[in-house]
């Protein structure tokens, strides 16, 4: 008997040992995913939670959600001017040194931008860096200043003090971006305001649209208000309009771009600035022409458009939904018609990446709609270029220089015969 309390000690020990394992495997894993999580951005966070979370809500098992989402719900925030992006606005000093910004800001993410937009949610850092770390006592003047002449209505004077500021904004940005110390040190405090290094690409861009500021208005104001179709004399025009910015200052070349594409009837014809200025329909051609990123630009907006064909579908808009999915098949069909050797180029691997990305938000948001409503969206006609005259359409563009060749060789043939007839 005097033995019966070891075996059950010994039995007690073997199963918390293996309870031990047990949490330590947990814990061991838990930790992993906290690691890993802790490399991601804010906004890379807030996304992969939300999608695991509708996934769930969907029905779909995946493996080790729970601890995935306890992770992401416990990790504490590494973004301290979230509450002040989300629900305080800007200083009213701050709206007026970024001002000059208005046409270029978007709302998506900084590592989302293009070379022609700056992310309105890094706004926010940039101030703070600006008033803390870069120009801390003349921030603080020009705020009490700007503060002292709204007050007053004396907006014109606040504009002239606005002005003032934004040139030694530029020399001081100049001067510390130019620094590789410098620029390091701006990359990891903005880093740590915003919570993304990609906000340091902002700030040069920033820094470009301020030291433009004058030519890029004047760009704007010759510019029509609306492109009807940006070919012939249009084109022709607005091509010198852009050569003589990059003459002046080149990094405000895709600010110009941006603001042509916001006049343009039809978007896609932003790529006519590259294909247009070539013979070649090879995508290694064009890519190699000045404004090649006006393709890269208008890739942005078919990826911009799949964001704005989720939100509709949520909110069972199909009416809305429906006209966004055409632009996009539209938009894949120019770039696909007018470009030779894509599948090869960066922009073709890009376009695939962005259609299966399409593919996915509605095969998803499909199944959430109510019976009835989603036949509209998976309708084949919404896709028109894919009728028999759109294929005819297609294949007279793709032959195009094919045809003129011919046309070329057949007139040289009718107007070398008389010469050959008076011999």
């Amino acid at each position: 008997m005097d033995c019966l309390p070891a075996v059950v000690t010994g039995g007690q020990a073997r199963n918390e040992s293996v309870r031990e394992r047990v949490m330590t495997t947990k814990q061991t894993a838990a930790d992993g995913i906290r690691g890993y999580l802790q490399q991601l951005t804010p906004q890379t966070r807030t996304r992969l939670l939300a999608e695991i979370e509708r996934l769930r809500e969907s029905g779909d098992e995946i493996p080790g959600a729970e601890l995935i989402i306890e992770a992401l719900r416990s990790e504490p925030s590494k973004e301290p001017l979230k509450e002040a992006k989300s629900s305080t606005p800007l200083d009213p000093a701050a709206r007026y040194f970024f001002r000059p910004l208005e046409p270029f800001l978007v709302d998506h993410p900084s590592e989302r931008a293009h070379s022609g937009e700056i992310s309105r949610a890094a706004l926010p850092a940039i101030w703070l860096w600006l008033g803390r770390d870069l120009m801390a006592s003349m921030t603080r003047d020009f705020t009490s200043e700007v503060r002292q002449h709204v007050s007053a209505g004396k907006e014109r004077v606040a504009e002239q003090v606005t002005l003032a500021f934004q040139n030694k904004a530029v020399k001081y940005l100049e001067g510390t971006l130019a620094a590789g110390r410098g620029a390091e040190q701006a990359r990891a405090k903005l880093t740590g305001y915003s919570g993304s290094p990609a906000t340091i690409d902002d700030l040069s861009k920033i820094l470009s649209v301020l030291k433009a500021g004058a030519l890029l208005a004047q760009f704007a104001e010759a510019l029509p208000a609306r492109i009807n179709n940006l070919d012939g004399e249009p084109l022709i025009k607005i091509l010198k309009a852009l050569d003589a910015m990059a003459t002046k200052q080149r990094t405000a070349v895709p600010f110009a771009m941006a603001l042509v594409a916001k006049r343009l009837a039809t978007p896609w014809q932003l790529m006519r600035l590259a294909t247009k200025e070539t013979e070649s329909k090879e995508a290694a051609a064009i890519a190699a022409t000045p404004y090649a990123m006006s393709v890269t630009m208008v890739l942005h907006m078919i990826d911009d458009k799949v964001d704005a064909l989720r939100v509709e579908l949520r909110n069972e808009r199909i009416v809305n939904a429906k006209k966004i999915l055409i632009d996009i098949y539209d938009m894949e069909y120019a770039i696909n018609v007018r470009i030779d050797g894509l599948e090869e180029s960066a922009w073709g691997q890009r376009l695939v990446t962005i259609m299966t990305r399409a593919a996915e938000v509605l095969e998803t948001e499909l199944r959430n709609l109510p019976p009835g409503l989603n036949h509209v969206l998976g309708s084949r006609a919404l896709r028109r270029h894919d009728s028999l005259l759109g294929q005819l359409t297609y294949l007279g563009w793709k032959c195009r220089d094919l045809v003129t060749d011919s046309l070329t060789f057949a007139w040289h043939l009718v107007v070398g015969q008389p010469k050959l007839r008076s011999k």
